[in-house]
C-alpha cells in the first residue's frame, strides 16, 4: 500500500527540514550539536514510520471484518514495543553518547515543523 502524497510530502519535508537544520547546527555550535539534532532527527523518523506501520496494521486487521482479539492484541503489542526501543535509543542517545537534548529535542521538532509547513500549503491552495 502507498502511502498517501501528503504524508509523503512531509516525511521529504522532515528530511530536508532536518538536515537544514544540522547544517546551521554545525556551523553555530560545530559536529556535536549537529550530530545531536540527525540523532533526534533519527528518532522522529522512526517514531513517524512506526506509527505509520501500527496504524495501517489496525486498519488491515479492522477492514479484513471483525479483527480477533488476539490480533488486536499482537498489533498493540508490537506498537508498545517499538516505542520501548526509541525510549531506549533516546536513553543511549543522551546517557551514553552525550548528545545534547535541545539538538536532540531540535531534531526531533522536524516532522512537525513539516506537517505545519504542509498544513500552511494546502491552506494557500485551497484559498487560491
Amino acid at each position: 500500500m502507498q502511502p498517501d502524497p501528503v504524508v509523503r510530502r512531509v516525511a521529504y519535508g522532515a528530511a530536508v527540514i532536518c538536515l537544514a537544520s544540522a547544517a546551521v547546527a554545525l556551523a553555530w555550535r560545530g559536529g556535536g550539536a549537529a550530530v545531536s539534532v540527525l540523532g533526534g532527527g533519527l528518532l522522529i523518523g522512526v517514531s513517524f514510520y512506526t506509527l505509520g506501520g501500527g496504524v495501517a496494521a489496525i486498519v488491515a486487521a479492522i477492514s479484513d471484518g471483525s479483527p480477533s482479539r488476539w490480533i488486536m492484541l499482537g498489533t498493540l503489542a508490537r506498537l508498545v514495543l517499538r516505542y520501548a526501543l526509541l525510549g531506549f535509543l533516546a536513553y543511549v542517545m543522551i546517557a551514553r553518547l552525550r548528545l545534547h537534548p535541545i539538538g536532540l529535542l531540535v531534531g526531533a521538532s522536524s516532522v512537525p515543523a513539516a506537517a505545519f509547513v504542509e498544513a500552511v500549503r494546502l491552506l494557500a491552495k485551497k484559498k487560491s
